[in-house]
């Protein structure tokens, strides 16, 4: 392991603002769950929208990342959207977050996707069929 590295972690400064900004601009289902039931966060479901179509997050609008920016003005300023996409792998999700930030938009990311709401929390689901 680089030396470098190893000095980091023994900075506590530097640990404190990173984990304060990784509570700052991520969250997991549970916490997702808890903004949807207090009606403080929109949804958006950042995959592509077949996929959104065959299962998706209750509450979430099908916004696929290609298609965010010339659809901002379908969200509010006033509620902090959350995106997710496919998993913990995936960058969609996160690049849709930049994407909003750029435009001004508050925005969190919801850490392992829809496969962790699915497989690990096993939370609801609904189709648009």
């Amino acid at each position: 392991m680089d030396d470098k590295i190893k000095e980091l972690r023994k900075d506590s400064e530097k640990a404190q603002c990173f984990f304060r900004k990784c509570l700052a601009y991520t969250l997991g289902p549970v916490e997702l769950k808890n903004m949807m039931e207090q009606d403080k966060a929109i949804v958006v479901d950042v995959r592509a929208h077949e996929d959104y179509v065959t299962s998706h997050i209750p509450g979430a609008i099908s916004i696929p990342k290609d298609k965010l920016a010339e659809n901002v003005e379908k969200l509010s300023k006033d509620k902090i959207t959350v995106v997710y996409c496919y998993n913990q792998q995936c960058n969609l999700g996160a690049s849709a977050c930049l994407t909003l930030a750029e435009y001004a938009y508050p925005c969190m990311l919801m850490e392992g996707g829809f496969d962790v709401w699915v497989n690990d929390f096993r939370f609801a689901t609904e189709s648009s069929s």
